[in-house]
């Protein structure tokens, strides 16, 4: 009887292994990002909401990719330079992040956990290491991820003409949610 156990056991670990690994993967296809810039005679305010990502729980990676093209203005003429003059989305059509999750406590368990998330963000062809913090809420089946943070244009070589710096501010607030499902 012991060794059918043994036997059962060795033959069912790597069955029941990748059930554990999969659970621990999440995505969201849907999440959403926006972006705000005040400046002395004008406020820009941008939306997008199809970011997609993944974290993985059991080696806390998560990645993200966002079409930039896809962030909304109010005004036209707005996303028109935003894509054309200032982004380029022609030439970058994606802003990306991949990186890790830290916390103090165990993101596995349910709960709120408050993180930080340090990696590598590629905004405008230019990749730079970030560390920003944020809420991570994991209700077992599902996980939601918020997080607001402060990137410098200038920092991804996005150029401000000299005769624009009073419309648009040199920092940029960037706000993220993200609503993750079990990777099935």
């Amino acid at each position: 009887m012991k060794r059918l156990l043994i036997l059962y056991f060795v033959l069912c670990f790597p069955f029941i292994q990748s059930l554990c690994i999969a659970q621990s993967k999440y995505k969201a296809d849907d999440g959403f990002v926006s972006f705000f810039s005040s400046a002395p005679l004008e406020d820009i305010y941008a939306e997008n909401k199809t970011v997609k990502s993944l974290i993985d729980l059991s080696t806390n990676e998560i990645a993200f990719i966002v079409q930039v093209q896809n962030f909304k203005f109010k005004k036209s003429l707005m996303q028109k330079h935003f894509n054309e003059k200032y982004m380029e989305s022609h030439k970058y059509p994606h802003a990306t992040f991949s990186g890790f999750v830290k916390s103090s406590s165990n993101i596995t368990i349910t709960g709120r956990h408050s993180v930080t998330v340090k990696g590598e963000m590629l905004i405008h062809g230019v990749k730079k290491t970030i560390e920003v913090v944020g809420v991570l809420i994991n209700n077992g089946t599902s996980i939601s991820a918020n997080s607001e943070f402060i990137i410098k244009v200038d920092d991804y070589d996005i150029k401000i003409p000299k005769l624009l710096v009073k419309n648009i501010a040199e920092e940029v607030k960037v706000t993220l949610q993200l609503n993750y499902e079990l990777l099935k």
